[in-house]
């Protein structure tokens, strides 16, 4: 569509044209199609259809029509007319295309995109074909997977006519200016876009109660015989911007942004602010949180298509505002981009119909990088967006609550106000706790969880083991974009960590940890660590394995051990002491070079002192329980694999915990790190 809906954009109007009374129908038709008085126009067309007799005229007095219902937000209408066009042979095949784009608005996906291929095929230069086939699917996609935005409509607030673009204008977002059609309006005659009377500015307040009262209409400072919306008030409350487009002396239509100041309850006359020469559009103003920069919507040359977003900063020394900047390609587009709002955080709001949308008008945001410069624009999809018009998006101050625009089903009148909200995520962590061993629950343990926000708390496991993180009286534990430390602790058992983040969750989630606690109470097998033969230096590889019990020393850091080397029974006694002692060392020197106080560790080489019982199955002849005593390896003589692998198991470096009751004498160095 050129404007967003006659009405809306009535107030933004962005139409030009002369008023030319002709007793020729087609030709007074053509004049008030070109004004853009579609209302007007539809009639007379609709006349001269009856009395044209030329078969290419009346198929091109068809399209009109279908055009003139389009532009005035009557698709349904138009489509109607598109098709009579195509069935007369109207040549262009631009028909398909809007009918394509009018099943969209209707929120007939799969039927638009046979539309949209119709197109392709017989225009296969321009890509609008093949961007609606897409936009379509992406739109049934965003559709059955609604966002958490929570949508309301406002009955107090809206009328049967056109209500639309709502803007807070006082401190405390306690009163609401917006723009309406209903009757009562200044102006004295009925439109010629939309038959309806001009559009006007009213306000309403919110009470104690959050009830909104009946709409009123602003004074005659604000409102004229003309037509008045789109707003915007500064930060302090007592300059009000919006838009006025009016009729000079000769017929024509345009569109300038007006200023007032207000003095306690009373505005001043409204001035003009000069941005651009009158015969182009400008409106659809809105104020950056420091009252410095104006962004709004024309038409004016230098953009990148129908209505692109601008901006003009504030003059200190002069007072003024000075030349208009275009926001760029990354904001704007071939299409239309109007209705802009600036939330407190920089975030710029928009609506669009030249970036890929559920409907006609779709909203739209993009994050603050700089002064006066937008990151990657990204569609607020459903709810909010629909396969209607969705537009004049605010928020009361860095709230996820507001208010916007649509004309989608379910309103009360042509263009109404909707309330939103945006549901919070949840999150929650919940969890188990079990011997390692045995796999029964353990009680009474202990979890710390430890955010990036400075937020900590404490739960136990009840007697099945399980524990919660929720809620925190009214709060939830477990926050948006925060990263959280969990440390498992029971007596008698060697702590466990864990971590979690709600970063980049777009979902509310549970999330679910499983620990299992090791017990202290007999020496623990570290991952094997292998040596080169007849050596006690380690391999990068056994530094890795070394690293596990690392870990197990940062996240205890209470627990004194002795670090255990054992050698397989063959060999002679005395040589296997000394090189387990040795490995024992190395492994001790290791840790200590990673920062592991050495009063913490006590090398000792077992030789082939200790043969391994084994804790868990490694085959049917090696079962859990098994001593690998050397009598019982030699009973494999025979078995060659087997008797490698027993041999194998009895040359292990493992560790026992001596003491749970160390306390460090230095503080922590820098580098002591997982």
């Amino acid at each position: 569509m050129k404007l967003l809906k006659p009405i809306s954009l009535t107030v933004l109007i962005f139409s030009f044209g002369i008023t030319i009374a002709q007793k020729n129908y087609k030709k007074e038709a053509d004049v008030a199609f070109a004004g853009e008085k579609y209302f007007k126009c539809i009639d007379m067309y609709k006349k001269a259809y009856t009395k044209e007799r030329k078969a290419a005229i009346k198929a091109e007095i068809l399209f009109k029509i279908a055009e003139a219902y389009r532009l005035s937000d009557q698709c349904g209408q138009a489509e109607v007319w598109y098709d009579k066009a195509t069935k007369a042979q109207y040549p262009d095949p631009v028909a398909l295309l809007h009918i394509a784009n009018c099943k969209k608005l209707a929120g007939k996906y799969d039927e638009a995109i046979v539309y949209f291929n119709k197109y392709k095929a017989a225009n296969p230069s321009d890509t609008r074909g093949e961007e609606g086939v897409q936009a379509c699917t992406q739109a049934q996609q965003w559709k059955d997977k609604p966002t958490r935005f929570e949508v309301t409509h406002m009955p107090i607030i809206n009328s049967e006519q056109y209500d639309f673009s709502p803007a807070f204008s006082d401190k405390k977002s306690q009163e609401i200016y917006f723009t309406s059609t209903r009757p009562g309006s200044t102006g004295a005659a009925p439109s010629d876009v939309t038959g309806q009377s001009f559009a006007d500015l009213y306000v309403t307040k919110r009470d104690k109660n959050g009830k909104w009262s009946e709409p009123t209409l602003l004074g005659i400072e604000i409102n004229s015989e003309f037509e008045e919306g789109a707003s915007a008030i500064n930060s302090k409350a007592n300059q009000l911007f919006f838009t006025r487009c009016k009729f000079d002396k000769v017929g024509k239509f345009g569109c300038q942004i007006m200023t007032a100041k207000r003095a306690g309850q009373k505005w001043s006359e409204a001035e003009l602010i000069p941005i651009a020469a009158d015969s182009f559009a400008v409106g659809h103003p809105t104020i950056t949180p420091d009252d410095n920069t104006l962004v709004f919507a024309s038409d004016m040359p230098g953009g990148f298509g129908g209505k692109d977003l601008w901006y003009v900063v504030a003059d200190k020394k002069s007072k003024g505002w000075s030349q208009p900047i275009n926001l760029g390609a990354k904001i704007n587009t071939p299409g239309d981009e109007m209705f802009p709002f600036i939330k407190d955080d920089g975030t710029l709001y928009f609506s669009s119909n030249g970036h890929p949308g559920m409907g006609g008008l779709d909203i739209f945001s993009a994050k603050k990088l700089g002064e006066n410069q937008w990151g990657e624009v990204e569609n607020l999809q459903s709810p909010v967006n629909s396969n209607a018009n969705d537009f004049a998006i605010i928020f009361e101050g860095n709230e996820n609550k507001g208010f916007f625009t649509s004309n989608r089903e379910g309103g009360k009148g042509a263009d109404d106000i909707w309330e939103f909200y945006i549901r919070p995520l949840r999150f929650a962590l919940k969890g188990t706790v079990k011997d390692i061993e045995t796999k029964k629950p353990l009680a009474d343990a202990v979890i710390k969880l430890v955010g990036t926000d400075g937020t900590s708390a404490e739960v136990k496991t009840n007697s099945d083991g399980e524990f919660e993180f929720e809620k925190n009286g009214n709060e939830d534990y477990i926050k948006e974009n925060t990263s959280y430390s969990l440390v498992v602790s029971k007596n008698k058992y060697l702590n466990a960590k864990g971590k979690e983040t709600t970063i980049g969750h777009t979902d509310s989630k549970i999330f679910v940890h499983e620990y299992e606690l090791q017990p202290i109470i007999k020496p623990i097998v570290l991952p094997e660590i292998v040596y080169p033969y007849n050596e006690f230096y380690l391999t990068d590889q056994a530094k890795d394995s070394l690293n596990f019990l690392y870990n197990v020393m940062i996240d205890n850091p209470n627990i004194v051990i002795e670090l255990r080397a054992n050698t397989d029974s063959r060999g002679k006694d005395v040589y296997n002491n000394k090189l387990s002692q040795k490995r024992a060392e190395s492994a001790v020197n290791y840790l200590i070079e990673r920062g592991i106080e050495a009063d913490r560790m006590k090398p000792k080489g077992y030789g082939k002192q200790v043969p391994r019982t084994l804790d868990r199955d490694f085959g049917p002849e090696l079962k859990k329980g098994t001593v690998l005593t050397e009598a019982f390896i030699n009973s494999f003589k025979n078995n060659k694999e087997l008797f490698e692998q027993a041999h194998q198991l009895n040359r292990r470096t493992e560790f026992s915990i001596l003491r749970t009751d160390y306390v460090s004498t230095r503080p922590s160095q820098e580098g002591e790190q997982k």
